[in-house]
């Protein structure tokens, strides 16, 4: 039976705490696959992986960051990088994140990418399903940026719209993650983190938090980063990014992930913690990527502000290495009833 948007019209089941995560990236997968690392889970690019169909019939349930290429190769049947995302799921929870949802242009939506979408989600399970709440391109013509919409009411209704449209297709609930701005609209009516706030509660989706854009963003415009965060409800945060950026000569600031998280950013993200509680968070790193070592060293930093924060000890290297004790700390959860939003609890939303 197909879930349909009444089904999500509920409060959000309790988010399993996944710790840290990173990027999953073609550089790293040799080091993944032969030290297994003690990192508790991996964030995928969706559109990496869409049209590498599972090779194993058997196993196929339905006929800022930017894709990568995979070797200069046409791997449309499938190939060597969808083997290797078998491979490490096996022994990682995944996340799909993709960077063309395109969720707030004026274009329609474009069916036939969301029916990939949900392909590679039926046959990866990932937690959750995210992509960035800005727009992409308009008249067809891909414009290889994430741009901001204006916050307007207009803005608002027809983005809702079109999430309530996205999840209904997808049988799930998705994320949407903030963007880093470099320019605003005089016609804006409300401020980013209030149109977040009623975006997530009138479509019910859940928000990726990106920290890095929040700094980035207020700094760009002059605002105060706290007051972001405070504005956004708690219950529907269910993830957070973490990077690093460049800053200009005149102070602007560019959301690059190609250095290591800031101290402004670990500073924000420790007063994230403190409002979010033990919310999933990954780091992100897409150009100029480093040993896998640098990131699991990043990782492990956030695991000590979470540990400092919240009061809870340090995942040891034994609890943090991949399979079964990652999924002793998922629990028991139906994953399929966090995917349709239709988990049993108890609570109000916030």
């Amino acid at each position: 039976m197909m879930t349909t948007q009444s089904d999500f019209n509920r409060v959000l089941p309790p988010r399993p705490d996944l710790g840290i995560g990173v990027g999953l990236r073609s550089n790293h997968y040799g080091a993944i696959l032969s030290q297994r690392p003690a990192i508790p889970w991996f964030e995928v690019i969706s559109e990496n992986f869409m049209t590498l169909r599972n090779t194993d019939p058997a196993r196929h349930t339905s006929g800022g960051p930017s894709a990568e290429p995979c070797g200069g190769r046409n791997l449309g049947a499938g190939g060597r990088p969808r083997e290797i995302l078998d491979l490490i799921r096996k022994d990682y929870p995944i996340m799909l994140h993709g960077v063309s949802l395109n969720i707030g242009s004026t274009d329609p939506l474009r069916l036939d990418y969301l029916k990939k979408l949900k392909v590679l989600a039926e046959e990866t399970q990932p937690l959750w399903v995210s992509d960035h709440l800005c727009w992409t391109g308009v008249e067809g013509e891909n414009l290889h940026d994430l741009l901001p919409i204006p916050y307007t009411e207009e803005a608002l209704a027809h983005v809702v719209e079109r999430v309530k449209q996205v999840q209904d297709i997808l049988g799930r609930r998705i994320l949407l993650e903030n963007v880093s701005s470099y320019v605003s609209y005089k016609h804006s009516e409300m401020s980013e983190w209030e149109f977040i706030a009623e975006l997530a509660r009138r479509a019910d989706c859940g928000v990726l938090l990106d920290i890095n854009n929040v700094y980035v963003s207020a700094v760009n415009h002059g605002f105060n980063p706290e007051t972001f965060l405070e504005g956004i409800p708690i219950d529907r945060v269910r993830q957070m990014h973490l990077a690093g950026y460049m800053e200009e000569e005149n102070g602007f600031l560019i959301d690059t992930h190609d250095h290591p998280v800031t101290a402004t950013v670990w500073d924000l993200y420790r007063k994230a913690v403190r409002r979010f509680g033990a919310v999933p968070a990954l780091i992100e790193w897409d150009d100029h990527i480093p040993p896998f070592d640098v990131l699991a060293q990043e990782a492990r930093k956030a695991e000590e502000i979470r540990s400092d924060v919240l009061g809870i000890p340090l995942p040891s290297q034994a609890t943090r290495l991949a399979g079964t004790q990652t999924q002793e700390r998922l629990g028991d959860m139906d994953f399929r009833q966090i995917h349709s939003g239709m988990a049993p609890v108890s609570g109000s939303a916030r």
